[in-house]
């Protein structure tokens, strides 16, 4: 007689993304082929919809619409920022067992991944045969392990073609531009602004990321001097920029905190009016406009990576295959092989090695003076996010000739 099959349980967590719904749909097929695993639950907004049991059932729900879901941006199980407390996880695994939930599966950043090792501790401790996967997640592309996240390159992207239009908006109506773009501790989204610089006169021209220290002094200075340049000035900042004792500026200008007990850095615009209120101060350029980009870079339609999506695909689909071939935990990991040419492998790891603590940018990828990002970033980013709009630009011959 075949063995009963094992039910599973999938969850998102953290901010959504553009392609966090490929993971989703990729584990969920790849596990409706599978007679190992029985009934496929969707938790609805994470570890809350587990406390709650607040399920859906991803086994009758159509090819069709998984498939236009997958190419849906945001997370479509509804997401949570919870921090799990001892009691919660010892409660939640009790609900998994409850529904005899042998396989979950949480898609999420670097607290999911500990939430999801938490879990596996506490079904290892009582002997219950509970497979844990965490599926990458993460616009901030700061996670462990991995050489990028999915969520990265399709931001990126936004990012990048966002900077686009502004440079053509701030060449058309010269002055200075600062936008203030996520990232907490890691600078990557915000060093993907200079993936859409053309000619050596394309903006941004100054980019500020948390992994150098921030001196207001030498940014008045590098503006006046890109001014005085181009007659212009183009800025890519990054939320999370600090001073050079490792405190976050914007903190200082918010007292509100997220679940985790950081500091929120982009709820507001105060970061952005204070670095364009410093170059009024300090300079005697009359055009300075300050925009935080917040939200809109998670979950924008049509600003998909091909190369973002299709890997986001992969990871939910070898987390599933991982746990049928008989691995007990792990998360999955992007390593990317050696060589110029863009290849990549997905490797199983231990949960613990990804969880609570995240990277930063490679001081490689930063140039000496703090304030742009270097070829090897480019290098970097520019497969991961892939192509960008072709922008024109007239010769400007005088008339007459």
């Amino acid at each position: 007689m075949a063995a009963k099959a094992g039910n599973m349980m999938i969850a998102q967590s953290g901010g959504p993304s553009m392609v966090i719904n490929q993971s989703m749909v990729g584990a969920v097929l790849t596990a409706r082929a599978s007679k190992e695993i029985g009934r496929i639950y969707g938790s609805l907004h994470g570890i809350k919809g587990i406390l709650n049991e607040d399920f859906i059932n991803l086994r009758k729900e159509t090819v069709a619409t998984l498939e236009a879901v997958a190419a849906s941006p945001s997370s479509s199980l509804g997401s949570v920022r919870m921090k799990p407390t001892a009691d919660d996880c010892a409660k939640i695994f009790d609900i998994l067992k409850k529904y005899k939930i042998e396989y979950f599966f949480y898609a999420g950043g670097n607290d999911s991944a500990e939430t999801t090792y938490i879990i596996q501790e506490e079904a290892k401790a009582a002997g219950y045969p509970l497979k844990c996967f965490h599926i990458p997640k993460t616009i901030d592309n700061d996670l462990k392990e991995n050489d990028h996240t999915p969520g990265f390159g399709s931001a990126a992207k936004f990012v990048a073609c966002s900077l686009q239009g502004l440079n053509l908006d701030n060449r058309a109506l010269p002055g200075v531009h600062i936008s203030v773009i996520m990232g907490r501790h890691a600078g990557f989204l915000t060093a993907a602004a200079a993936l859409g610089r053309i000619h050596e006169d394309d903006g941004p021209h100054l980019i500020y990321l948390p992994e150098k220290p921030f001196s207001m002094k030498q940014f008045v200075s590098d503006v006046k001097k890109t001014y005085k340049k181009y007659g212009r000035c183009l800025i890519a900042v990054s939320e999370g920029i600090a001073d050079s004792k490792g405190t976050a500026i914007a903190a200082q200008l918010s007292k509100e905190v997220d679940s985790h007990g950081n500091a929120q850095l982009s709820g507001t615009g105060a970061l952005g009016d204070l670095l364009a209120n410093e170059i009024k101060a300090n300079t005697d350029i009359d055009r300075v406009r300050a925009d935080t980009f917040g939200y809109l870079q998670r979950s924008f339609p049509g600003m998909v990576s091909d190369v973002d999506a299709a890997e986001a695909r992969k990871v939910g689909e070898t987390a599933v295959k991982e746990a049928l071939g008989g691995a007990k935990s792990g998360s999955i990991a992007i390593k990317r092989k050696p060589g110029k040419k863009y290849q990549i492998s997905y490797k199983r790891v231990p949960l613990k090695n990804v969880a609570k603590y995240t990277k930063e940018v490679p001081l490689k990828y930063i140039n000496k003076d703090g304030n742009d990002v270097t070829k090897a970033f480019i290098d970097y980013a520019t497969p991961i996010v892939g192509k960008l709009p072709k922008i024109g630009r007239l010769k400007a011959v005088p008339a007459g000739k």
